[in-house]
């Protein structure tokens, strides 16, 4: 029987063997990886993926929505989890408000593009996405300077409140952001194909998971070296302790407030290629709900681990929306979109259960878990001769 520690030693193994191999090795494979996911979303590759179940053929991809789409909305998923990550896992900010960035980014570019708008400036898609990521992260600045100072649960009702007032504002239907009705035309990114044709339109997803997918790995890169530097050491001292990171000279505010603009700034990139690619936004697209499964997918990925928060991203996103067709792929007669929702949160559940420091965790947050459990154990004592 393979007991937890059998599955440590073997993952430090897998661990080692990967950080053995030379540098270049590591980086063809990397490379192959970033080929496979650009190539997914083709349909003469995505339908070999799977594997035959008797007559039958078990897929990964998506039978009952468009495959390159679930890809986009994933990325998307997987680019906020990243942006969230900084905040939440990183410098240990309690964010409940960050779709609110999310849906600044989209207003931005809604209301300097779309000929709809009350605004009437008709700017190109592609000179409106670096304004909206200037706003979204003018506004993390404007709202972490009275509020950071605050902790724990004190934070998370302020940025609860922040996005809130957003959605709220946006549901006014006098207001500058038209309520319901919303704002429509909102244009496509530049590009044309080999035939001459504009590369982003409305029916095939594919030019828009791409374009993400680039930015998702150009935002790595940056987070990385953030996180490899000294201001993710200053904000690992201060997720761990706070005040003995200020003793110690840390300027815990200034680092704060980096996080939370980063973040925003992530978030209001999402938001602009998200408005780009449905050109039509309101208010119902940024719910209370979805801020929440933003930083369900970082804890269940792995809080502080950069690849936990991509794998924690996709899984929450793509995971309940493979599971719309699973009653064709096993044979049955029942529509699996109705229990999706309840299929995910079970496995939320169990895995808050069974494995709290997520998928991919980061090293020290698994040492601290493993420290609890070995405390939550009782020690047998051994009776004196």
């Amino acid at each position: 029987m393979t007991t937890t520690v059998d599955k440590k030693r073997r993952g430090s193994a897998l661990k080692g063997r990967w950080a053995a191999m030379p540098k270049q090795v590591r980086w063809a494979g990397i490379a192959a990886l970033i080929v496979l996911l650009y190539i997914l979303p083709n349909k003469w590759f995505y339908e070999y993926l799977g594997f035959p179940i008797g007559s039958d053929y078990f897929a990964f991809y998506t039978t009952r929505s468009d495959f390159a789409g679930v890809l986009f909305d994933t990325a998307v998923f997987v680019l906020l989890a990243v942006g969230l990550n900084v905040v939440v896992g990183f410098a240990g900010l309690l964010d409940l408000g960050y779709f609110g960035f999310y849906a600044l980014g989209a207003y931005t570019v809604a209301l300097l593009t779309s000929p709809e708008s009350r605004f009437g400036t008709n700017w190109p898609w592609l000179a409106a996405v670096p304004l909206a990521v200037m706003v979204a992260m003018v506004s993390g600045v404007i709202l972490g300077g009275p509020t950071l100072r605050l902790r724990g649960d004190y934070l998370a009702i302020v940025t609860l409140g922040f996005a809130e007032m957003i959605r709220l504002y946006a549901a006014r239907q006098d207001g500058l952001l038209q309520g319901q009705r919303g704002i429509p035309a909102i244009p496509h990114p530049p590009g044309s194909g080999t035939d001459g044709k504009p590369l982003f339109g409305v029916v095939d997803a594919r030019p828009y998971y791409w374009l993400i997918l680039t930015l998702i790995l150009v935002v790595l890169l940056l987070v990385r070296n953030l996180a490899n530097s000294r201001v993710g050491r200053a904000w690992v001292a201060i997720r761990e302790d706070e005040d003995a990171a200020e003793i110690m000279g840390v300027p815990t505010f200034k680092y704060k407030l980096w996080a939370f603009a980063i973040g925003a700034a992530v978030a209001g990139l999402t938001g602009a290629v998200f408005a780009g690619k449905q050109t039509f936004i309101n208010s119902d697209q940024f719910v209370l709900e979805s801020s929440i499964l933003v930083l369900a997918a970082v804890i269940l990925g792995g809080a502080g681990n950069i690849k936990g928060a991509i794998v924690g991203g996709a899984v929450t996103w793509y995971l309940p929306e493979w599971l719309r067709g699973v009653g064709d792929l096993i044979g049955v007669e029942f529509d699996a979109a109705e229990y999706r929702i309840l299929v995910f949160g079970l496995v939320v559940i169990i895995m808050m259960i069974f494995r709290p420091q997520g998928m991919v965790p980061n090293r020290r947050r698994a040492a601290e878990f493993a420290d609890r459990r070995k405390e939550a154990v009782p020690q047998e004592t051994v009776p004196n001769e």
